[in-house]
């Protein structure tokens, strides 16, 4: 079960003697449809969902931050006048949020707290844009300043390409700050403009993680945008997001055949989740479903980033009758599967899905129910 506000507040009691000022949680996240778009100013559907990380907190004094990890059973401490990157592990995260806020003139308090999260690490979820949104929320109920979600999206964006030297896009701290219950976000990765879209009743999603983990070598994934761009150019655009399927089908004959594939599956992709915005908004979960098993096929065979072990997960959940559709989710080459399933029927196809999957591969899958939840916040 996921955590909730009573158990993080007891952490912080059992360890301070007293109930804390504020909880804050911010959500990891699943993309629902929209993969390798967001280098491409193209389109991504994901939504937060109900596995986060959670800080309880007190303010201090000083101008010190203490936080105790329940999860690592470790504690870190650090001063906001001197922050040093000391490769200190889950700690460079707060450290790197309280860089990027105090570059961009927030005046930030101390405090300390507890710190404890239940979204799953390696598997694709975003347990690093839950912490560094979690942090960012932790700082403005400690020193009052108004909490703005894009722009703590790009904060938390940055702390990670500056201070954790990970190059990652915008797409999952943004998911983490604006996720609205019960829907997904349709985000546009050149403007950043959000607009939710309703999850169909009776619904779940189901993350499967298949216990293979990505490796995504940076020669791949270069390799991957590199061809994105070079097909941009061939197109004369500035990315493949302004390059319609008409167009396409038009001009394609004159890229070679990788780099056409490449670029295919881009601008199918981005149709796929507008169409599939359209689809959520009219309640109708068959097409959805049909858009979600089409990105997987493009995934596999155009942009070549599955690999056995999501193909046959894949397979397993498209099989059962409860089940609309699934697909591979995340950048590849191992990690989560995501499926929109019936919730009445969720419990047996976790057990068939499973069950199929483990017999095949001899590996043991995690799979997690989901529903949708608000972004990053401060309990009442």
């Amino acid at each position: 079960m996921p955590l909730d506000k009573q158990q993080i507040a007891q952490h912080f009691a059992d360890r301070f003697g007293r109930a804390p000022r504020w909880v804050v949680r911010a959500p990891g996240r699943v993309n629902l449809i929209g993969e390798h778009t967001d280098y491409n100013d193209g389109f991504v559907l994901p939504l937060a969902i109900d596995r986060a990380v959670w800080i309880a907190l007190q303010p201090r004094h000083d101008r010190q931050v203490a936080v105790h990890s329940i999860d690592y059973q470790q504690s870190g401490e650090f001063p906001l006048d001197r922050l040093a990157h000391t490769n200190a592990g889950w700690i460079e995260y707060l450290k790197g949020v309280a860089h990027v806020l105090q570059d961009a003139g927030h005046h930030l308090a101390g405090w300390e707290g507890v710190l404890i999260g239940d979204v799953p690490l390696g598997a694709g979820l975003s347990s690093s844009a839950a912490l560094e949104m979690a942090t960012a929320r932790a700082f403005c109920a400690a020193s009052g300043f108004a909490w703005d979600p894009v722009a703590m999206a790009k904060l938390g964006q940055r702390a990670e390409n500056q201070w954790i030297h990970v190059n990652c896009g915008i797409m999952d701290q943004l998911i983490s700050a604006v996720g609205r219950e019960g829907h997904a976000v349709l985000i546009d990765c050149r403007s950043l403009a959000t607009e939710p879209a309703p999850l169909p009743a009776g619904v779940a999603v189901v993350v499967l993680d298949t216990s293979t983990r990505r490796g995504l070598v940076d020669s791949e994934y270069n390799e991957r945008r590199s061809r994105c761009e070079a097909a941009a150019r061939y197109f004369q655009v500035k990315a493949l997001r302004d390059v319609t399927p008409e167009l396409f089908r038009e001009k394609a004959a004159g890229l070679d055949a990788t780099t056409l594939c490449r670029a295919r599956h881009v601008i199918t992709e981005d149709d796929r989740t507008l169409r599939a915005v359209q689809a959520m908004r009219h309640g109708d979960v068959a097409t959805l479903g049909k858009l979600m098993n089409a990105s997987h096929v493009s995934l596999r065979d155009d942009y070549e980033v599955s690999n056995d072990a999501l193909n046959v997960m894949v397979e397993a959940a498209q099989a059962h009758p409860a089940c609309f559709g699934a697909r591979m989710t995340g950048a590849g080459f191992g990690g989560c599967a995501v499926a929109l399933v019936r919730t009445d029927a969720a419990e047996d196809f976790v057990c068939a899905t499973s069950d199929i999957y483990q017999a095949t591969t001899n590996r043991v899958p995690a799979v997690y129910v989901c529903r949708a939840t608000n972004g990053a916040e401060v309990l009442p």
